[in-house]
């Protein structure tokens, strides 16, 4: 099931709503709500919300240029990895995600990946994210984190 939800043209985000199977160790596989969320405010980032408003949310946070390397190899090191469709997934792309708590594959449609990638090079196109970085928010961040 994928939802996707944007508005019209010249918007500054794309999120969709899909349902992902996760796999922890020694641990029966688990489906549950996710959304793919992409805000042209961070260009280069996508987010993986896992979970949903009755359980709370878990947010990772990566390169939308790794989730579009993992959908024809895989791509990725230390904490995401991204490993495209193959023989025993067929149809699905698998986020491994590694925290200190341990280690989770998410399944997430490869037709739902490839949509949102698709919608997401309408807000910035690929190698267009330079032009859409706010150096003085940016700058202004980091000289308020440092004092």
């Amino acid at each position: 099931m994928t939802q996707p939800f944007s508005g019209a043209a010249g918007d500054t985000f794309v999120a969709h709503e899909v349902v992902v199977l996760v796999v922890v160790a020694d641990e029966p596989p688990v489906p549950l709500p996710a959304r793919l969320r992409y805000d042209r405010a961070d260009p280069y980032a996508v987010c993986l919300s896992l979970g949903g408003a009755s359980t709370g949310t878990v947010d990772w946070v990566f390169a939308r240029s790794l989730l579009t390397e993992g959908l024809v190899r895989p791509a990725g090191r230390g904490d995401v990895l991204v490993v495209p469709p193959h023989r025993c997934h067929r149809h699905s792309v698998r986020v491994v995600l590694r925290s200190a708590a341990g280690t989770a594959v998410v399944s997430i449609a490869a037709s739902a990946v490839a949509t949102f990638l698709a919608e997401t090079g309408r807000v910035v196109p690929a190698g267009a994210e330079g032009l859409h970085i706010d150096l003085d928010r940016l700058v202004a961040e980091l000289v308020a984190g440092s004092g």
